[in-house]
């Protein structure tokens, strides 16, 4: 059972990380993209809900679900900023500037969670800030887009509140979380689209195909995979696995929409992902062991 569950995990991590490449192959705006995702993954992932005899309880605490649709909403536009960033400079660097947003998280801990800030993570932290200055840095100089920068940085910043919103919706769990959080993201985005341009959308014939493998099998199905696996999984076994959803998206983004990475970029990626590795799971006390017999 509990390898069913992992496989299922690594399955929703690598799908996730191939988003990048599949929005590469529609020809429609960010925002549209986003959209028709989260349409298609919101009500699928419903479905999956629903016919898993799942029941909505999310009323009985209203603080909470208002707390889960602020979450949502920072969902859905965070994929706006994250896909305008895909588009004007790669997947693979937009993919590094996203997973910043938890190693926010960890450096507010102390204002939001009311959580110590440890000795490991604050040298993951630093770790991560050089990393992104490299990462940053190579693509500003090799005259790079600086609007496709702060896309980038808008999205990092955008999953940090969704992150925390969450973390405040502690008992709203499981596919009905994700479910009403697809939803929120939905109606955020809608709201975005709607007043910009209207909801006149024409997706070309090729478009199609990409476009329901992006919102039925890397939304909705995705989420499914991934929410109904991780409560079934050590926690410390989701966190460290965790880290294969933005290393597949620099791989796949290399492998298959051949992006290269200059050698000061590739140092940013390690820094950048052994930083929040290395906050993320490193124990002080034993940290602190360590640099006492040093």
């Amino acid at each position: 059972m509990k390898r069913t569950q992992f496989l299922k995990y690594l399955a929703a991590l690598l799908l996730f990380g191939s988003n990048g490449v599949a929005a590469s192959r529609i020809s429609l705006s960010s925002m549209e993209i986003v959209l028709l995702r989260v349409l298609f993954g919101s009500v699928l992932l419903l479905a999956f809900f629903l016919l898993s005899g799942g029941r909505f309880t999310a009323l009985r605490h209203p603080r909470q679900l208002g707390f889960l649709a602020v979450s949502g909403a920072a969902l859905g536009l965070n994929w706006v900023f994250l896909f305008e960033a895909y588009r004007l400079i790669g997947v693979s660097v937009a993919s590094l500037l996203y997973y910043c947003g938890p190693v926010i998280v960890m450096a507010l801990s102390p204002l939001v969670f009311r959580e110590r800030l440890t000795w490991p993570k604050l040298l993951g932290f630093a770790a991560v800030l050089c990393g992104l200055l490299l990462v940053s840095g190579r693509v500003s100089a090799t005259g790079g887009s600086r609007w496709g920068l702060f896309c980038g940085m808008m999205s990092a910043v955008l999953y940090a509140v969704m992150l925390i919103f969450n973390k405040k919706a502690s008992a709203i769990v499981g596919l009905e979380n994700a479910a009403i959080q697809l939803f929120a993201a939905f109606a955020a985005v809608a709201v975005v689209v709607g007043a910009r341009q209207g909801f006149s959308i024409a997706p070309a014939a090729a478009d199609w195909a990409p476009i329901l493998l992006l919102g039925v099998v890397n939304t909705g199905l995705g989420c499914y995979l991934y929410f109904s696996a991780i409560g079934c999984l050590p926690v410390q076994t989701v966190a460290i696995c965790g880290y294969l959803e933005p290393l597949s998206a620099v791989l796949f983004s290399v492998l298959l929409l051949g992006e290269t990475l200059a050698p000061a970029q590739v140092i940013g990626a390690v820094l950048i992902l052994g930083g929040a590795a290395f906050g993320e799971l490193a124990k002080p006390a034993a940290f602190g062991r360590r640099a006492a017999s040093q």
